[in-house]
């Protein structure tokens, strides 16, 4: 594997975990939110991963070695949970239904905690190897002064 090649990965992969962050801040910021423009309470958004060769043309993957290139990986799409609401009876709210039950989101801010916490260190983790990966290569020029 090339250098460049190792920098489309790690980009790629930074890539997908500011999309990933990016919804599960959207989830925690929505944690309460009862009421949305297309009606109910919110719901969740899921990041959907995807892996392509690193390689562009298929005449890049034959003229390296095929069982050894690499994989980049891609936030496919954000798709909003199928999780139906947790519904808690408060009768005073100005969104609860006729028997007094407020429909919230199905959200653990525990476990979106968790999720933010392991983004930011696969987010720190492909910054790290962009870097190695960087250095490795002006080590390799100034080599051939």
């Amino acid at each position: 594997m090339d250098f460049l090649t190792g920098l489309k990965i790690s980009s790629s992969a930074l890539k997908a975990q500011r999309t990933r962050m990016g919804a599960i801040s959207s989830n925690i910021a929505n944690a309460q939110t009862t009421r949305t423009a297309e009606g109910g309470a919110y719901r969740p958004k899921e990041v959907v991963f995807g892996a392509e060769p690193a390689k562009e043309s298929f005449g890049d993957i034959l003229a390296g070695e095929l069982e050894e290139y690499g994989q980049k990986v891609h936030a496919k799409e954000v798709i909003s949970s199928n999780r139906p609401p947790i519904l808690k009876y408060e009768p005073n709210h100005p969104d609860a239904n006729d028997q007094g039950y407020v429909a919230y989101p199905d959200i653990n801010v525990m476990k979106e905690t968790a999720d933010m916490i392991s983004a930011s260190r696969h987010y720190e983790a492909n910054v790290n190897a962009f870097n190695t990966t960087k250095s490795m290569a002006i080590k390799g020029l100034e080599i051939g002064r």
